[in-house]
């Protein structure tokens, strides 16, 4: 009996292969309009293999895509096209396909929705932060394209979201950097990346580890110099601490920041 089901599954699933194979390589436009739109519905209603379905659907699409320029069912047939590769996770030409639709359609009852999906796209392209950041600023730019021409929309909220989300990473891309620069006791490089981080980023959650790490990096930096430019360094270093500790006087850093001012004081009475 278990054999017997085994073989039909088989069958059914070798019949279905072979007549979409079939439609594929048909000339019929109407046929393949029908079947890419079947498949589809049937995968949006999660009916069976939904990735095979996006999937079939997709390459039908393609190939209808040139044959339906400028007709009725053209908007439709762009849609669902572009969100097909966005069911599938297929972000960079969903992100593309729907960035044409936008520009194609701009009245179309689906621009929102589009809209939304294309710079959401956008947003899954971004790498980790440790990476290149290029992606992270053009989705950044879609999202907030979307939120300025939707300001009502349902999605706000969440496009807010991801652009925090996206901003925080390039903030800690900023920030890791800077660190760096502290972690290989490039000190003077550290001092110049951390005040360059604190201008760009004001409202930053890395922002005390910033203000302690640049002073920090100054102090190092100060007692590692000659006598003749130490004590300028260590003043530095000293304008530094006070920064830190007018914004965060029971700080994370504290102890090691008083820690550190204490030497500094000690110093600068031994000139």
């Amino acid at each position: 009996m278990k054999k017997g089901i085994l073989l039909l599954s088989i069958l059914f699933v070798a019949v279905s292969c072979s007549e979409y194979q079939k439609v594929l390589k048909s000339e019929d436009t109407g046929l393949k309009y029908t079947k890419a739109e079947q498949l589809y519905n049937e995968a949006k209603a999660d009916e069976g293999n939904t990735r095979k379905k996006y999937r079939q659907a997709a390459r039908l699409f393609e190939q209808l895509v040139p044959a339906y320029r400028g007709k009725p069912q053209a908007q439709k047939l762009m849609f669902i096209y572009a969100d097909s590769y966005y069911q599938l996770e297929d972000y960079f030409l969903s992100g593309y396909q729907f960035e044409r639709f936008v520009e194609s359609y701009p009245e179309s009852e689906k621009l929102e929705e589009a809209a939304f999906k294309g710079a959401r796209s956008y947003y899954f392209l971004s790498p980790r932060y440790d990476l290149d950041q290029t992606e992270t600023i053009k989705a950044i730019g879609k999202l907030q394209a979307f939120i300025n021409r939707f300001p009502e929309s349902e999605n706000l909220d969440e496009a807010n979201e991801l652009v925090t989300e996206l901003r925080v990473k390039l903030e800690r891309k900023a920030y890791e950097i800077a660190k760096q620069y502290h972690h290989t006791r490039n000190y003077k490089a550290a001092i110049t990346a951390f005040d360059n981080f604190l201008l760009d980023y004001p409202g930053s959650p890395f922002r005390e580890r910033a203000f302690y790490y640049r002073f920090d990096s100054a102090y190092e930096y100060a007692i590692n110099s000659y006598a003749y430019v130490m004590e300028e360094r260590l003043e530095t270093a000293l304008e530094f601490y006070n920064d830190y500790k007018r914004y965060y006087p029971e700080g994370e850093f504290i102890s090691g920041a008083e820690a550190a001012y204490n030497d500094i004081d000690t110093r600068q009475q031994n000139f």
